[in-house]
């Protein structure tokens, strides 16, 4: 009888998602604030789990997933359908997580406002064609501001990014030469400028360089303590990124079946134009049955606990029409 409950014990753990698990992942930086945060208290409430997440950028997570080093990845750009078809272990499944923006920041010692940008003089800074901060499009944005004669430095992500992609999907929306030179891309060839690793590379350069200017997650700018620009939105108006700025972004879009979209240069007054979706990319089927259910059942936890923490890493939470369609596809992961 002993040998029996012994048994049955055994067979139950077995079946716990939570039993003895390490899982490994890795991808963007965008989200890390807040996969961070929801790895080490899902651990916490599942004893024996390990979720160990690179944060290494979107490019690099995806090549990782595709070469099967990794039990899942993630991104900010979703995988092309040439990525999409290189990845041999069956059906990989791009599940929104969160909502964040990107944001264009600066370092200009002296200077106390903050800086408005429109669509076509942040891609002429990054273009190459606006060179000094008092240039006259810089100043036709900032009326009253004085500007300095100062040489811009312009930073921009060393390694395949999804915020990248963000920034330059935005760009390839508003200006056409910047679609036609250069085009949405997690690499692309950049015109101008200096590259920094992940997001906290680039805003240590901007932070510690006068005259800077750069892209980052919304997070990362807060955390440094860094001036970032509002942008001029497709409504003609100046909007400084922000959680409900991300949230009105979204909420005008048409989500497809796979989540695979864009929210950058979305319509409405209130929306903030670089907003965009970031994804977990998991694999339907894992090679490994046991760690399958442990993504399982912890997507269903982010959706039920996580996204209520999402706020506080200045990120938005899904809406609730997407959850309830996430649910689903969270029931297919075998």
């Amino acid at each position: 009888m002993k040998k029996m409950i012994l048994a049955t014990v055994a067979a139950l753990l077995l079946m716990t998602p939570a039993f003895a698990q390490k899982l490994t992942g890795a991808g963007a930086t965008f989200p890390e604030p807040i996969y961070s945060k929801w790895f080490q208290e899902y651990s916490a409430a599942n004893n024996g789990v390990q979720i160990n997440y690179q944060s290494i950028g979107s490019g690099a997570g995806i090549r990782q997933l595709i070469a099967g080093t990794v039990d899942f990845g993630a991104t900010d750009g979703p995988m092309t359908d040439d990525q999409i078809r290189q990845y041999k272990n069956g059906k990989v499944l791009h599940i929104p997580t969160v909502l964040g923006a990107v944001v264009p920041v600066y370092h200009i010692d002296g200077l106390k406002a903050e800086l408005k940008f429109s669509p076509d003089v942040l891609a002429e800074i990054f273009l190459g064609s606006i060179t000094n901060w008092n240039d006259s499009r810089i100043a036709r944005d900032n009326p009253g501001v004085s500007l300095p004669n100062k040489d811009i430095f312009v930073f921009h992500r060393s390694d395949g990014s999804g915020t990248t992609f963000i920034f330059t999907d935005y760009l390839s929306k508003v200006s056409g030469e910047w679609r036609n030179r250069v085009g949405a891309s997690q690499s692309p060839a950049w015109p101008k400028g200096i590259g920094g690793k992940g997001n906290p590379g680039v805003a240590g350069l901007v932070r510690q360089t006068d005259g800077a200017i750069g892209y980052v997650e919304l997070i990362y700018a807060l955390g440094n303590g860094i001036p970032y620009g509002a942008v001029k939105n497709a409504a003609g108006v100046y909007v400084k990124a922000s959680i409900q700025g991300v949230s009105a972004a979204a909420a005008s879009a048409k989500i497809p079946a796979d989540y695979r979209v864009s929210i950058t240069n979305a319509p409405g007054k209130d929306s903030y134009p670089i907003s965009s979706f970031t994804w977990l990319l998991i694999p339907q089927h894992s090679q490994d049955a046991s760690k399958g259910r442990v993504l399982k059942n912890f997507l269903t936890w982010m959706l039920d606990k996580g996204e209520a923490e999402a706020t506080s890493k200045a990120y938005a939470p899904l809406p609730a029409a997407v959850i309830a369609r996430v649910r689903g596809t969270i029931a297919t992961i075998q």
